[in-house]
């Protein structure tokens, strides 16, 4: 589950981890009222408003921008929330800002010039421990960083059964070129961030930039987070966070519905059991010519009420051409699944006006095979792999 930026930076603070400081508004009105509170709390005068979208790349989309005044904060807020933010993490349509996050400024002068970090807090999957990753070179894109200058990231990895280690955070703050107190202040960062991304049960925290103030204060500028859904049941408040706004609205129905859902820009709609199952589909799909439009799992019980279900959900997107029903009857029978899918048509009427391909193995597949010949309805039954491959390939052309 993805969060938004004030999101992320108050579970942060929560753990100890020094944030910049800011207040979430929904209209230029709230916007100005942040900006004074802001003012009383720490004497800013100047402020940045950020559209609160999941994507990164605001900045260059005009979803970030410094106002020096109240009047520009109430105008600056007024023309980001309800704008379509464009960036390089959205579509081409972009994203629709409902909100803004209104910060105090904290590249302010002082004794050192300010410098900014990368950092984040990552499972490397390769050799299946926590890894922090980071470089001097924050504020930009991680990956042009790592296609242009690759010997400035810096990966520290974590042996989960001894967590972050004091020597391990002195590392991470002396590759960053840092000395003195700003030394120090970057180990209470680094084990601070640790610990927050372990205790709150995330999949990754990306914070960019990581800020050297010129008073030698190390804090989390940005924070971009990534929770682990299937640990959501120990945190209730985090789940709460949950912005559907934000996320796919076909999605967001399939996960009411119990159903397993990935929506994908492909023309041929894909409806399974099973997650390799899933897989191996959208490899034959892509075999015969087409492009998966979606991966659903409609798990182990597919019955006629899931199936339609996600007939309907599938059908949601204009680009699917055929849908190809691929089911093992393992735990299921498949006569039960065959009569699910003619009830399921039968129901939908009109509602499916493009070729359906079956194939049943498993349990009574003759059965379904031949309950389904038998149905009438406009539905391709296949037995082998290939088959199916070849029937997909016949209703695109």
């Amino acid at each position: 589950m993805n969060l938004h930026e004030y999101q992320g930076k108050e579970i942060l603070s929560s753990f100890g981890v020094r944030i910049q400081r800011g207040i979430v508004a929904h209209n230029h009105k709230e916007a100005v009222d942040a900006a004074k509170e802001l003012t009383n709390e720490t004497g800013t005068s100047w402020y940045v408003v950020k559209a609160q979208v999941h994507a990164g790349g605001r900045g260059k989309g005009g979803g970030v921008k410094l106002a020096k005044n109240l009047q520009e904060v109430e105008s600056i807020s007024n023309d980001i929330i309800g704008m379509m933010l464009v960036t390089p993490q959205t579509s081409a349509e972009g994203k629709k800002v409902n909100q803004v996050l209104i910060c105090e400024d904290v590249y302010y002068p002082g004794e050192s010039e300010t410098e900014e970090y990368y950092m984040s807090v990552l499972l490397n999957r390769e050799t299946g421990r926590n890894m922090i990753m980071y470089s001097t070179e924050g504020g930009m894109d991680i990956e042009t960083v790592a296609e242009e200058t690759p010997h400035l990231i810096f990966t520290e990895e974590i042996d989960p059964s001894l967590g972050l280690l004091a020597f391990q955070a002195r590392k991470i703050a002396f590759n960053l070129g840092l000395s003195g107190g700003a030394l120090k202040e970057m180990v209470k960062f680094v084990s601070a961030l640790y610990t927050a991304y372990i205790k709150s049960d995330s999949s990754m925290f990306e914070i960019n930039p990581v800020l050297k103030t010129s008073d030698n204060k190390i804090m989390a500028v940005d924070a971009k987070v990534t929770l682990d859904d299937s640990a959501l049941y120990r945190h209730k408040d985090y789940a709460e966070m949950r912005d559907l706004r934000e996320e796919n609205p076909i999605e967001v129905e399939a996960n009411a519905a119990g159903l397993n859902y990935v929506d994908l820009d492909g023309n041929v709609g894909c409806m399974v059991n099973g997650a390799g199952l899933a897989m191996g589909t959208m490899d034959l799909i892509k075999q015969s010519g087409g492009e998966p439009a979606n991966f659903l799992d409609v798990g182990g019980t597919a019955d006629a009420e899931r199936v339609e279900k996600g007939f309907r959900i599938i059908l949601k997107d204009p680009a699917v051409k055929a849908i190809l029903v691929n089911i093992f009857g393992g735990i299921v029978r498949c006569d039960r699944v065959a009569q699910g899918i003619v009830d399921a048509y039968k129901n939908m009427g009109d509602a499916i006006q493009v070729p359906i391909i079956v194939r049943l193995q498993g349990t009574n597949a003759i059965e379904a095979k031949q309950l389904i010949d038998a149905s009438g309805l406009p539905v391709h039954s296949v037995v082998e792999f290939q088959e199916a491959a070849d029937k997909v390939q016949e209703v695109l052309a």
